[in-house]
Formats: structure tokens, C-alpha cells, sequence
């Protein structure tokens, strides 16, 4: 089989009009492609953003980071029921768990009905300096400090990218999500764009092995792994899982 010859519109002579034509719209169908792109790519996260005008935050919930749960952040520490609910924000399965349940444990803990342990992982992003899943744990547990975990934790899964590495989730992004959802201190800001919880984020990857949990969502109910039976995530089969544990 012959191959193509590399640059060959210019090497192989022929009609100058014909080439420069060929180039012409190959420059026209690159800069059409890059327009539709940055286009779209501005639409989506305006569109995220705005996704949150009408969010409606909990407000201040306190919680708290205990070493002894891998850095996991916990609401009513002590109580006999305990969730833990592992989790990457990039996680596209994560956010199909959050959006039937999350309300539901919301509410065991506004309720303090149990003690419920997210553990924000970071092993979905690129590795490189502007990491989001990295970014976005650290950003949760900078929330922790202003008592609104619970509502940026909302806010993210609300404005969840489609694509993974998107560069969506930047400093700034998260900054504004926070913004949205009533984190507007300076301390928040410079926690965020400092990566202040590295230490947080870290400790909550570590304890994978500990929990022997593989990847995300994983939920454990009094230290048993919540398998669905469903196709998908079910608030009622879930509240059953958790009924059942109580008695």
C-alpha cells in the first residue's frame, strides 16, 4: 500500500490557484472548528453558572475534619448511624448518586439523625498543576472552615462540566461557585487559590486503602458497602438501607 506523502500539496507543483485554495479552506474549517469550540465552551460554563441563580443554600452547617476517618468531614460526630460517602466531584457516576440522595442526607444531618463522613477524592484528575479534582476537594474542605460544605458540595455536582478535565473547575470557577452559594470571605478566596488543604486532600486519598474502597461513589452504612439493587440510584431503596441499619 503507498503511503501519502507528507506536505504533499506543496511539494508535488501543480496549479498555484488550486493550492492556495486548498490551504484557504483548510484555514476556514480550523478557524470555524475553533470558534464553534471556544463558543460552545463559553456557553457551557455560562450556563453552569447561571444553573445557579436560583440555588437555594442551607447555610451555616457545622463539621468537622477528624484524622482518625482519613480527613473525612464529619457532620454529628458520635451518632449510632454512620454514612460514609466517598466521592470525586469530577465523578460523572457521582453526581447520578447525589442528585436522588443528596437531599436525603442532607437531611439525616440537619436532623442529626446520623453521622454522616464525605471523603472529597481527587483521583480523576490530570495530575498536573491545575488538577481539578485536586482544586475541587480543596475547595470543599476550605468550606468546611466557613461552615457551608454542604452547599458548595451541592453547588458543584449542580454545575458538574460533562467532560472530565474539562478546565472548567479552575481558581477562579470555584471562587465563583462559592460566590454564588454565599462563601464571600477573603479567607475562602486565598484557601482556595493557595491549595491551603493539599494536606486534607491528600489524607482523604490515603484512606482509600483503609476503607478498601476502589472507586467512586462508594457509600458504606455502619461500615457495610451499600450495594443497589436498582439500575439506578434509588432515594427509597437507599432510605430502606438506612432504615434497616437503625433497627
Amino acid at each position: 500500500m503507498s503511503k501519502v506523502k507528507k506536505n504533499s500539496v506543496k511539494t508535488q507543483g501543480g496549479d498555484p490557484f488550486t493550492r492556495w485554495l486548498v490551504i484557504g479552506m483548510v484555514a476556514l474549517v480550523l478557524a470555524v472548528g475553533t470558534f464553534f469550540f471556544l463558543t460552545s465552551e463559553e456557553k457551557e460554563s455560562n450556563a453552569s453558572l447561571v444553573a445557579l441563580e436560583s440555588f437555594s443554600p442551607i447555610g451555616d452547617v457545622p463539621a468537622t475534619v477528624d484524622p482518625a476517618q482519613g480527613d473525612g468531614i464529619v457532620f454529628n460526630a458520635g451518632l449510632p448511624l454512620r454514612i460514609n460517602v466517598f466521592e470525586d466531584f469530577q465523578c460523572p457516576i457521582c453526581k447520578l448518586f447525589e442528585d436522588p440522595i443528596g437531599g436525603y442526607l442532607t437531611s439525616l444531618i440537619t436532623e442529626k439523625k446520623a453521622e454522616v463522613v464525605f471523603h472529597p477524592l481527587s483521583f480523576l484528575g490530570n495530575g498536573q498543576k491545575d488538577d481539578e479534582s485536586i482544586g475541587a476537594a480543596n475547595a470543599a474542605y476550605c468550606a468546611v472552615d466557613e461552615g457551608k460544605f454542604l452547599d458548595l458540595h451541592k453547588a458543584l455536582y449542580d454545575v458538574q462540566s460533562s467532560v472530565e478535565n474539562s478546565g472548567f473547575l479552575s481558581d477562579d470557577t470555584l471562587i465563583a461557585i462559592g460566590e454564588k452559594v454565599g462563601i464571600s470571605s477573603q479567607s475562602f478566596s486565598d484557601c482556595v487559590k493557595n491549595k491551603s488543604k493539599l494536606v486534607n486532600v491528600a489524607a482523604a486519598m490515603e484512606s482509600m486503602d483503609r476503607y478498601e474502597v476502589t472507586g467512586t461513589p462508594t457509600t458504606l452504612i455502619n461500615g457495610e458497602v451499600w450495594n443497589r439493587q436498582n439500575p439506578t440510584f434509588d432515594v427509597n431503596e437507599f432510605r430502606a438501607a438506612v432504615e434497616a441499619a437503625i433497627k
